[in-house]
């Protein structure tokens, strides 16, 4: 894979990622629950592998979380 279609495929990644995260923040909502960290892994920007990090959360908000789970 040439450099520009890689480009293309991380910029691609990277998008759908950011959209998976507006439905996750939206579902969230939702659901009552507030997840103060949640957003694209800073990895994510140098790397091919796009992960969204859930980050840390109280006691409560897990027990919410699992709730609606």
């Amino acid at each position: 894979m040439d450099r520009a279609t890689q480009v293309r495929a991380d910029t691609s990644a990277l998008d759908e990622a950011g959209t998976t995260l507006e439905t996750l923040h939206d579902a969230l909502d939702l659901a009552g629950v507030k997840l103060p960290s949640v957003g694209l892994d800073i990895c994510s920007f140098t790397s091919s592998v796009v992960l969204v990090e859930l980050g840390r959360c109280n006691p409560d908000t897990a027990r919410r979380l699992a709730e609606v789970i």
